[in-house]
């Protein structure tokens, strides 16, 4: 390698080293939201999904996403596609990068269906949906955006544009959460016969918040290793990408502040890190190409939108989602996919947006319900009752995450 490439090789790496600050982020906030009798469970069933994920994507997943692979050393843009490979067989040093990046990607977007069904998903029901997960769903949109990006489906010389994985990587995992949860079904006692749905606060909002810095660190390093790797910028580009990724998610919190403390008289605190993580999201696909300003914009939008999207999907459609799972990665990467084509200021490009979106909506989301609907027939998704109001950590784990404190009300204890 030239000088130039060897910088470029080190500086991608260091991104996605970063990405697993996105995955621990991420883990601790689903613990968090959830309740504190089922808690060593979820962030045990985070390790174990992450790790199906990653060890399926390593068997069959890379090569059912086709293994593309951009020439972002030499700044030309032009991609190599190589041939599938299982195992990650015969891969070069260069493709290894990208196989690297979609381990952890595929990794992080497994973990957002578990903040959706938190409380009542079986630890074993959760590994078998993220190896299907990373076997089809997320090489299926991958290899359509990817490709895509390419000029291999027809939208000419302008692909559809998702830098650091508004869509690949968040809508994906953000549509399946949504499949999960409606799968699944409440919480046992979210909604009453009569009346507003019952409020199940968050049992410990210092992992949530601490789990916003955590995955603020590791989306810096996603969206720019994301960026050399799919959208061709070189080194000095990841500036723009930092900046665009901090600001985003800097204005949804504060936006998201505001909105709560206007609609619900003061700030929530769940809320405005949930927030935070829609201004990540949102930021991703267009990192690399945005102007700050219209960065700043996404992130605005991001932070009301989250903030309407949560008290719709539980008031309206009745979906108990105890994370925000589907309203910060489903919704909100839509948003960022969006606003992508308004911003970039091309037609072709706002078109190409609209046939990714259209792609998610219309064939990954049947797919990734149908896949899970059939799973669940198999191997039953939700815990039983007893199971539910005893809490996940003793029931699945035969320990609690907090054996000095008292959990348990008496009324979860009798049978």
């Amino acid at each position: 390698m030239n000088p130039d490439m060897q910088l470029s090789f080190g500086l991608c790496l260091v991104f996605i080293l970063l990405e697993p600050f996105a995955i621990a982020g991420l883990a601790l906030i689903n613990t968090g939201l959830g309740r504190s009798r089922s808690a060593a469970q979820a962030i045990t069933t985070a390790l174990c999904v992450v790790s199906t994920a990653a060890l399926v994507y390593f068997v069959c997943g890379f090569a059912a996403a086709g293994s593309p692979l951009f020439i972002w050393f030499g700044g030309s843009g032009k991609s190599v596609l190589e041939p599938a490979m299982f195992f990650f067989r015969g891969a070069g040093v260069l493709t290894l990068v990208v196989a690297i990046f979609g381990v952890f990607s595929v990794g992080l977007s497994s973990l957002i269906p578990i903040g959706a069904s938190a409380d009542r998903l079986r630890l074993g029901a959760a590994c078998a949906s993220a190896g299907l997960f990373a076997a089809l769903t997320y090489p299926v949109f991958s290899f359509f955006s990817w490709h895509s990006r390419a000029g291999l489906f027809g939208t000419g010389s302008v692909g559809f544009l998702d830098s650091g994985g508004s869509g690949f990587i968040n809508v994906v995992g953000g549509l399946t959460a949504l499949s999960v949860a409606w799968i699944l079904g409440p919480r046992q006692g979210k909604y009453p016969p009569k009346g507003m749905p019952a409020a199940i606060p968050a049992h410990n909002q210092v992992f949530v918040l601490f789990g916003c810095m955590l995955a603020g660190v590791g989306w810096l390093g996603l969206n720019s290793a994301g960026a050399m790797l799919y959208t061709s910028i070189r080194p000095e580009g990841a500036v723009l990408v930092i900046i665009n990724t901090t600001f985003a998610a800097a204005a949804a919190a504060l936006t998201s502040a505001v909105t709560t403390r206007i609609r619900f008289r003061r700030p929530d605190a769940s809320l405005i890190a949930n927030g935070w993580m829609a201004g990540l999201v949102a930021s991703s696909a267009g990192c690399a190409v945005l102007k700050p300003a219209a960065a700043i914009i996404t992130g605005i939008v991001a932070g009301v939108l989250v903030v309407l999207s949560v008290e719709w999907f539980e008031l309206h459609l009745r979906i108990d989602d105890p994370c925000g799972s589907i309203s910060v990665h489903a919704v909100c990467g839509i948003w960022g996919l969006l606003a992508v084509g308004i911003f970039a200021g091309s037609g072709a490009q706002f078109t190409a947006q609209i046939v990714g979106i259209a792609t998610l909506l219309g064939f990954i989301f049947p797919l990734t319900y149908g896949l899970n609907w059939t799973l669940n027939r198999f191997i039953p998704y939700r815990v039983s009752l007893d199971g539910e109001r005893q809490g996940l950590d003793l029931h699945e784990l035969g320990a609690d995450a907090y054996p000095e404190f008292v959990v348990h009300a008496d009324e979860f204890l009798q049978r």
